[in-house]
């Protein structure tokens, strides 16, 4: 075997690990899904008997997130501004597809805004204030992990806005979104649907996994003690947002890997992206001195080598 066959062999070995290495992250996010204990396992196959094939839908995945390559693409040369907005019920699903989403894009491009309850100063300001200065510049997508539709929800239910302030809400999120698409932004909005059941599996999964219990919080609990709230709020909020240039989308989402499948296919659609013509990509060459010398560092420098 030529000195160049070795060299062939060392890269395609090197190519092989670095695939293999990426499958493998892969495999780390989605095992999030994996359930802590044999007896929710048993009742999440009872529940989910028909739950989509892993291999089945990582080889979708990879096929959807290729495309969305493609959309991040012409989005960044294109100057398009997109909104998508991911609302629902606590465990629906929202945080899981946005990571599907986002996981091999660039965050320059597509970013994730999920804010945390307003300051005290942020409450005195006009309400979609804190929200617009988050919306994206042309060649940028930004996601929303919960959204403006705070107050038709969990604001309204939990008592943190009155409903003259809702109604107030309600008169002004039409015109606000048709101001947005006038101003040439895409917006999207998903709902991610769950049955109570499906809600309450999922929360005693996060009781029982320590690495997701910092998922529940206080307000998750009490959104179980609300449900019927919430269902009579989203029916309202629905009702009243879903308008012609900004409709409502529907993601059912009791099986997470079909509901991340079809939120993905359904974004790709809605957007008149084209593969962009990319240049050709070399390595240059490195550059060496000769008279450079490089320097040994302290071992105190270096991180403990434990595995």
């Amino acid at each position: 075997m030529t000195r160049s066959d070795d060299l062939a062999q060392l890269y395609d070995d090197w190519v092989s690990s670095e695939l293999e290495d990426t499958l493998i992250e892969d495999l780390e996010i989605d095992l999030e899904d994996t359930l802590p204990t044999l007896e929710l396992k048993k009742l999440y196959k009872f529940k989910h008997p028909d739950t989509m094939p892993r291999r089945d839908y990582m080889l979708e995945l990879l096929r959807l997130q290729a495309e969305l390559i493609k959309l991040h693409d012409w989005v960044q040369a294109s100057k398009a501004k997109v909104v998508v907005l991911f609302e629902g019920r606590d465990a629906a699903g929202k945080g899981g597809t946005i990571k599907r989403i986002t996981q091999r894009l660039n965050p320059r491009v597509c970013r994730v805004v999920a804010l945390p309850a307003p300051s005290d100063r942020q409450k005195t300001q006009w309400y979609f204030q804190r929200y617009v200065e988050h919306l994206p510049a042309g060649g940028e997508m930004v996601l929303f992990d919960r959204s403006w539709y705070n107050r038709a929800g969990v604001e309204r239910v939990m008592g943190f806005a009155d409903e003259d302030q809702v109604e107030q809400f309600f008169d002004d999120v039409p015109d606000f979104e048709r101001m947005l698409v006038r101003s040439g932004i895409i917006l999207i909005k998903y709902w991610f649907s769950i049955t109570d059941e499906e809600q309450q599996l999922r929360f005693l999964m996060r009781i029982h996994d320590p690495l997701k219990q910092w998922k529940l919080s206080p307000m998750d609990l009490q959104s179980r003690v609300r449900w019927e709230d919430y269902t009579k709020a989203k029916e309202e909020m629905l009702a009243r947002t879903n308008i012609p240039e900004a409709p409502w989308y529907i993601v059912p989402g009791n099986d997470k890997k079909r509901a991340r499948l079809n939120c993905i296919a359904h974004l790709l659609d809605q957007i008149p992206y084209a593969e962009v013509p990319g240049e050709r990509v070399e390595l240059p060459e490195r550059v060496f001195n000769p008279d450079y010398e490089r320097k040994v560092l302290p071992d105190d420098l270096y991180v403990p080598q434990r595995y």
